[in-house]
């Protein structure tokens, strides 16, 4: 198991080592995508059995990674 982000670790026999938030199996994925969707902090919380410094930490971490994203458009 691999922390690349506080909170978040790797580890390729979880989720087909997708990050998750340690200690779980909830990747960071379902977290933002449920916040996407409507669900409130505290409801995705309450869900998953996560704490507001979890959800933060996916939220931090999706942001890393979008901000790194690099997109190349041809014409």
């Amino acid at each position: 198991m691999t922390e690349i982000a506080p909170r978040i670790v790797v580890d390729e026999t979880i989720r087909f080592g997708r990050p998750v938030i340690r200690g779980t199996r909830v990747s960071v994925d379902i977290v933002v995508g449920k916040l996407a969707g409507g669900m409130t902090a505290e409801a995705v919380a309450e869900e998953y059995e996560l704490t507001r410094e979890d959800i933060l930490a996916a939220l931090a971490y999706a942001a890393r990674v979008v901000a790194n994203e690099r997109i190349h458009l041809t014409a």
